[in-house]
């Protein structure tokens, strides 16, 4: 096997599938996760499509005895950093814990990466960065900071840190990798998106609607300047993204400094896009109402990608059709996620 590679939040919904292509790709990997928001089955089943075993730690990267224990027993080549609170408008609600598991868990994380003489680290960041007054499509050159959340200040400020900490020591590179709107699963239908509670997005909602765990969906309003009124995102499969961590990872080998790259299709896709899309996939009609506008929900957004192809040779390669199939078959073998039949409805 290749280098060992340490995944925070690797049991996460990006963080197992970026585990798939990882091993596929050769890399040994370390995880370290929380479970507070994931499910250590998530690694199992990564076992059994790669059939190759996962060394996981339970705990949380803010954790530095443990950080120290797995730095000690394994020797880290790289770390890809995926660890953190994820949903915009919990952020709103409870800023604090948001700043202290994004902010504080990467600032221990980083003293152990240059405490062991780490050079390479892949951050997970977010097209939120780039606020509401960015012009579409984003471009990584585009001022960051003005955002609208604490989610997306999080990820910003992260992103400080690690660019001002590249600048003091020449010998770590990091990429930091923006992402839009990952969506799908694993074709296999072993891994995919199991959000706890009700989906703060928009296709675990509409899968679940789809397999009569939800009665029907909410649509967010449908009087904003796009084609059809709805919210226009930028929607990518989930194990293109994985790909993208692959190749930003062998991108920064023998490089320094810090580069930011997008990691999406390029081309918005609207709400009832979406729905349409899922309609012709599953064959299931999903009963939707509009309701009132979010607030802070963006009209649109989408990326320029282009740097990503010219300088990581990554493309998203697997459209919209593809991307509801596999959730389709995610939602379907798995109509509880991970877990067992509760009663949320």
């Amino acid at each position: 096997m290749g280098r060992r590679v340490l995944v925070t939040g690797g049991a996460g919904y990006i963080g197992s599938h970026t585990l798939v292509a990882l091993q596929e790709a050769g890399f040994e990997v370390v995880v370290i996760d929380s479970l507070c928001n994931s499910s250590e089955i998530a690694l199992q089943r990564v076992q059994m499509i790669t059939g190759t075993s996962v060394r996981f730690y339970h705990g949380d990267i803010r954790d530095r005895a443990l950080l120290e224990q797995i730095f000690t027993e394994n020797s880290i080549h790289a770390v890809i950093h995926f660890a953190g609170l994820k949903a915009v408008g919990e952020s709103s609600q409870k800023p604090i814990d948001y700043y202290q598991s994004n902010v504080t868990g990467s600032l221990v994380l980083l003293e152990a990466i240059q405490a062991y003489g780490v050079k390479q680290l892949v951050f997970s960041s977010s097209a939120t960065v780039y606020g509401s007054e960015a012009p579409v499509p984003y471009v990584e050159t585009l001022q960051t900071g003005s955002t609208s959340n604490p989610y997306g200040t999080s990820k910003w400020m992260v992103e400080q840190v690690l660019k001002d900490a590249a600048l003091a020591n020449p010998e770590l590179s990091v990429a930091l990798l923006r992402y839009f709107n990952p969506v799908g699963a694993h074709p296999s239908g072993l891994i995919g998106e199991d959000p706890q509670g009700i989906p703060n997005n928009l296709l675990p909602y509409i899968a679940q609607v789809a397999v009569g765990k939800r009665k029907e969906l909410s649509v967010f309003g449908d009087d904003y300047p796009t084609p059809d009124g709805t919210c226009l995102r930028d929607y990518l499969h989930v194990m293109d993204l994985a790909e993208g961590h692959v190749c930003a990872l062998e991108w920064l080998e023998g490089k320094t400094g810090t580069i930011a790259f997008n990691l999406g299709t390029g081309k918005g896709t609207s709400v009832l896009d979406i729905v349409r899309a899922f309609e012709q996939a599953s064959g299931v009609s999903i009963p939707y109402r509009v309701a009132p506008r979010r607030a802070g929900d963006l009209p649109a957004f989408w990326a320029d990608a282009s740097k990503a192809k010219q300088d990581l040779g990554w493309v998203a390669r697997l459209g919209l059709d593809q991307m509801m199939v596999d959730t389709w078959h995610w939602q379907t073998n798995n109509p509880h996620g991970y877990g067992i039949a509760t009663n949320d409805r």
